[in-house]
C-alpha cells in the first residue's frame, strides 16, 4: 500500500531524527500511533493466546525464561510500550507543534519493537543475555525521541510524561537482571505497573475531565467538570508517595495507610469530573471506568500491605483494569480522531470495552477464590483476547488507510 500523502516538510541536512509526515512508502508508517496501536493490538491477541495455550496445554513459550515470566514481560514490556509509544509520538506533536516522527525513523523503531518481540519469545536461540539486549533498546530509543521533541519544542512541563520512558527503561532491565538471577521479588513489575499509573493519573487528568467538558457542552449541559487546581496536585502526590511504598515494601502497615488516602483523594478527584453524565457516549464511559480502576488498585494496594489478597490480584487490577482499559479506551479515541471518523462509540467498540472490564475483574478474582483458578484466569484471557480482536477487526482498517475528510472522502 503505498498511497501518499498531501503534507511534506522539507528537512535540514543536519538533522539527526527526520521529522514531517512521510510522503511517500506505507501510509501505516505516516503517523505514530498506526503502526504501534496496530502492532500493539495484534500481539496483546498473540501475546494473551500463547499464555492461555501455556498454562492449559503445556505449549512452551519463552524458553529459560519460562511462560510465567515471559507472559508477565510481554505484557508489561511488551504490548504496553507500543500502545505508549503511539500514544506519544502522536501527542508529544500536539504538546510541543512541532511536526510527527514519520516514515523510515518510524519503521526503525518499529522495527526495535519487533525484535525485542521475536527475541524474548524464545530467548534460548540467542541466549537470554542476547535477548535480553535487544528486548531493552526501544524504550531508551522512544525516550530518546521523545525527549529530543520536547526539548526542542521547549515544553519543559511535558518532561515529567516523557521522563516516565526512562522509569520505564530502568523497570524493564531490572526484570531481565532479576529474572536470569533467578529474583522473584516483583519490584521490577511493581515499578513499570507504577509509572504507568502515574501515568494514568497525570495525562487522565489532562484528557478526561477536557474530553467531558467538551462533550457535555455539546450536549446542552451546564454543570462541568471542577477544573484542575490544587486539590488535583494533592491527589497526584499522595498517589506518587502511595505507589512508591507500594514498590519500596509492598508488605508494610505504612503502604496500607499511604494507598488508602490515595485511593480517597482519587475517588473525590473521579467524582468532580461528572462521569455519570456521559453514560450516553461509550468512548467518555470508558475512560472514566479506567480511572476508577486506579482507585480499586489503590484500595488493592492497602488491602494487600494487610494480607489480606495476594500481590498477582493487586497487579492485575492496576494493569488490566487502569493500564490496558485506558489504552483500549486511547487507541479507539487517537484512531478515530485521527483517520477523521466520527468519535462515538460503535456498537463493536462497547462490546470490546465490557470485554476488558470483565477481564479486568474475573483475573485478580482469580486470586482471591483459587478454587475456580484455572477457569478465571482463562475467561479473563479470552475476554481480553475479544476485547483487543475487535479493536484489530474494527480498527485496523481504519490504520492502513488514509484519512478521511469530513465528508468521508480521502485526504
Amino acid at each position: 500500500m503505498n498511497q501518499e500523502l498531501h503534507e511534506k516538510t522539507p528537512l535540514p541536512k543536519h538533522q539527526a531524527v527526520p521529522r514531517g509526515l512521510a510522503t511517500t512508502g506505507p501510509i501505516v508508517f505516516s503517523y505514530g500511533f498506526r503502526p504501534f496501536f496496530l502492532g500493539g493490538g495484534f500481539w496483546a491477541v498473540s501475546a494473551m493466546a500463547l499464555w492461555i495455550a501455556a498454562m492449559m496445554f503445556g505449549v512452551p513459550v519463552g524458553g529459560d525464561y519460562g511462560a510465567a515470566h515471559w507472559h508477565a514481560h510481554e505484557m508489561l514490556f511488551g504490548f504496553t510500550p507500543a500502545i505508549l509509544a503511539g500514544f506519544l509520538l502522536t501527542a508529544v506533536p500536539n504538546w510541543t507543534g512541532r511536526l510527527p516522527v514519520s516514515g523510515q525513523p518510524l519503521m526503525v523503531l518499529v522495527a526495535i519493537w519487533a525484535a525485542g518481540r521475536l527475541a524474548m519469545l524464545s530467548p534460548a536461540l540467542i541466549g537470554a543475555t542476547m535477548a535480553a539486549a535487544v528486548d531493552v533498546l526501544f524504550l531508551p530509543s522512544l525516550l530518546f525521541v521523545c525527549a529530543r521533541e520536547v526539548v526542542a519544542g521547549r515544553k519543559w512541563s511535558d518532561l515529567k510524561v516523557v521522563s516516565s520512558l526512562a522509569a520505564l527503561s530502568i523497570a524493564n532491565i531490572l526484570f531481565h537482571y532479576a529474572v536470569i538471577g533467578q529474583d522473584h521479588s516483583g519490584f521490577a513489575n511493581r515499578l513499570a505497573v507504577s509509572v504507568y499509573v502515574m501515568l494514568i493519573t497525570i495525562i487522565g487528568g489532562r484528557i478526561i475531565p477536557s474530553f467531558t467538558r467538551n462533550w457535555l457542552n455539546k450536549s446542552g449541559h451546564t454543570t462541568f467538570p471542577v477544573p484542575h487546581n490544587r486539590f488535583d496536585v494533592i491527589a497526584l502526590l499522595a498517589g506518587l508517595i502511595a505507589l512508591c511504598a507500594w514498590v519500596l515494601a509492598p508488605e508494610h502497615a505504612a503502604t496500607a495507610v499511604l494507598a488508602t488516602i490515595a485511593g480517597l483523594l482519587h475517588a473525590v478527584r473521579l467524582a468532580r469530573w461528572r462521569g455519570w453524565t456521559t453514560w450516553p457516549e461509550k468512548l467518555l464511559v470508558i475512560l472514566h471506568s479506567a480511572y476508577a480502576f486506579v482507585i480499586f488498585g489503590l484500595f488493592g494496594i492497602a488491602l494487600g500491605a494487610l494480607g489480606v489478597i495476594d500481590e498477582y490480584a493487586v497487579l492485575h487490577l492496576l494493569s488490566v483494569g487502569a493500564v490496558a482499559s485506558m489504552m483500549i479506551a486511547m487507541m479507539n479515541r487517537v484512531t478515530r480522531g485521527h483517520t477523521g471518523r466520527v468519535l462515538t462509540a460503535s456498537p463493536m467498540t462497547t462490546v470490546s470495552y465490557a470485554a476488558i472490564i470483565l477481564a479486568a475483574l474475573l483475573r485478580p478474582l482469580a486470586n482471591v477464590l483459587p478454587e475456580f483458578y484455572d477457569l478465571l484466569i482463562a475467561l479473563a484471557g479470552l475476554f481480553w483476547i475479544l476485547a483487543f480482536m475487535l479493536f484489530c477487526w474494527e480498527c485496523g482498517p481504519m490504520l492502513l488507510r488514509v484519512r478521511r475528510d469530513a465528508r468521508g472522502q480521502s485526504a
